[in-house]
């Protein structure tokens, strides 16, 4: 029969494989779309097309400003949207700590060692290249995994793939997202204005009251969200920061638990007024009896795991789209003035493809053999080399800390650090793929 909790993760699992999988798809279009616009006749349109004020008023009071300007449809998309995205993440973060790879400290060791290796080498590559330049303030760019790009390559070898090397993917990829997130947070703030800095603090408290109190609530949690996103904004710390810290205060515990859901389901069915097959319209007992079986089915899913479900449709094919049709639109022609392909470049090129690789892979070795850890069954050192290079996919991430790196400050250096995350992705992409070809077992039929 097989432990039903156990198959309740695998069908989590396998279901955020295949959302993240076909999202990855999706990304992998869109960006070779901005790049041909942005290249193209409406080039310039394209890019004012971004400069364009987004309001949502409600008397004098505008939602979308900063600092009592509107943002940009750019800044929208980057300081409002991304911070759905990383709320998404930060659900899928906190998913991982309960119940999947990083629950316990033997399961998440070695996605933890192999993440660390993978954010530190490449940061070192990237400084010994630009220290002491203009392009040194870029030393994050590389460190990020993209794990709808990553997954979506390694999906294309279907079942040739064993599961636990998808997992190990995905635990350090989420790792990775940990790392990002913690340097944008610390990285990323410029002066902070502590009034509204503490205002979001006090709401992410009640927050965790009412999480403790098993306060079920989604719009609460949503509207309160969006009050911790605001105050964040104007705060100086990065607004995206809020999604994560909002995410962790969601619920994850259901109201009601799977046993007594099931007996309350039986019950009702078997107490089901009679129906009479001639009538199209139900009795009020038979709503009644409907309206019980309905509110049992919401308490049974937490808050986290609906809001988690229910989100990766808008995040995969609509917010993560549009964040790289808006940020992967590089003109080929040197904007800014400068080179198109320069040092910044190169440095996140390294950084991606030679430093995640390295740092991936020799901090793995050195833990199965230190003996820190073990590799899983099903994992050899060719298939861990190969998802190594995997890791040097960076896009989303990468391109959002760019453009924390660089901005409309320096256009020529962000131009140069958006196509270093292009070429990097797309070339550990091909890498990877190509090792796996090769080291994965043949095609089953």
């Amino acid at each position: 029969m097989g432990n039903p909790i156990l198959k309740t993760f695998d069908y989590a699992f396998l279901s955020f494989l295949k959302h993240r999988v076909n999202g990855g798809m999706v990304l992998m279009v869109v960006a070779v779309l901005a790049m041909v616009v942005a290249n193209s006749p409406w080039a310039e349109a394209y890019h004012a097309f971004w400069n364009h004020p987004v309001s949502l008023q409600i008397g004098g009071f505008n939602l979308f400003s900063h600092h009592g300007e509107p943002l940009t449809l750019m800044a929208f998309i980057n300081d409002a949207l991304m911070a759905v995205f990383f709320f998404s993440v930060g659900l899928e973060i906190k998913r991982e700590v309960l119940v999947g790879e990083l629950s316990s400290l033997r399961q998440a060791l070695l996605p933890i060692i192999a993440a660390v290796g993978g954010m530190i080498v490449p940061m070192f590559i990237y400084y010994l290249l630009t220290a002491g330049t203009p392009a040194a303030g870029g030393l994050a760019i590389p460190m990020a995994t993209d794990i709808a790009f990553s997954l979506g390559v390694l999906s294309l070898f279907g079942k040739r793939t064993p599961l636990s090397l998808k997992i190990f993917l995905t635990a350090f990829a989420v790792v990775d997202d940990i790392g990002g997130i913690l340097v944008i947070a610390f990285c990323y703030t410029s002066h902070v204005a502590a009034g509204y800095l503490w205002a979001a603090f006090g709401v992410l408290a009640v927050l965790s009251v009412a999480n403790r109190m098993q306060v079920m609530s989604r719009t609460f949690y949503c509207v309160a969200g969006i009050v911790v996103w605001y105050l964040f904004l104007q705060s100086g710390v990065h607004a995206t920061i809020a999604g994560v810290l909002v995410a962790f205060t969601i619920p994850s515990i259901p109201c009601l638990n799977v046993k007594k859901y099931i007996a309350r389901i039986r019950e009702n069915i078997a107490g089901f007024p009679h129906f009479d097959k001639s009538s199209i319209l139900l009795t009020p007992n038979q709503i009644d009896v409907l309206k019980s079986i309905e509110s049992a089915s919401d308490k049974v899913i937490s808050p986290l795991q609906f809001m988690e479900d229910r989100m990766h449709g808008m995040v995969n094919y609509l917010i993560m789209p549009l964040f790289a049709f808006a940020n992967a639109g590089i003109t080929l022609s040197g904007n800014g003035g400068g080179e198109i392909a320069g040092l910044v470049t190169y440095a996140v090129v390294l950084g991606l493809v030679l430093g995640k690789f390295v740092g991936i892979y020799s901090f793995t070795w050195l833990a199965v053999r230190l003996r820190v850890t073990s590799l899983p069954q099903g994992m050899d050192w060719r298939n861990t080399a190969g998802v190594a290079l995997l890791g040097g996919i960076g896009f989303t991430v990468s391109l959002f800390i760019a453009n924390l790196s660089f901005g409309a400050a320096d256009e020529a250096l962000l131009s140069q650090a958006k196509l270093g995350v292009l070429a990097g992705t797309i070339l550990a992409g091909a890498l990877g793929y190509i090792v796996l070809h090769f080291v994965l077992p043949s095609k089953k039929t």
